[in-house]
């Protein structure tokens, strides 16, 4: 499927793309570009990463989590235990 869209190029659409994606935590950003780009198809990846400015392995952890959301170890968190920055 390739990737075909009213959406796909439009200006306004990539902008609030990008607002929305902002407003979300880390883990919400990286679970929206997957679910943005599994939408779109072959080339969805690319296009997604380009307009949310994200990398490939983001949204491919996004899917990940998309397909485990019921094993989230996580759970209201943003990130998992120990990740972040170190104290020091």
């Amino acid at each position: 499927m390739a990737v075909t869209s009213l959406a796909v190029g439009d200006p306004i659409v990539e902008e609030r793309m990008r607002s929305f994606a902002a407003s979300l935590s880390e883990k919400d950003r990286r679970r929206y570009a997957a679910l943005e780009a599994s939408k779109l198809g072959h080339g969805g990846i690319l296009y997604i990463t380009e307009v949310i400015g994200c990398s490939r392995s983001t949204i491919d952890r996004g899917t990940l989590e998309l397909d485990h959301l019921d094993e989230d170890p996580a759970e209201g968190r943003i990130r998992r235990p120990g990740a972040g920055r170190k104290k020091s």
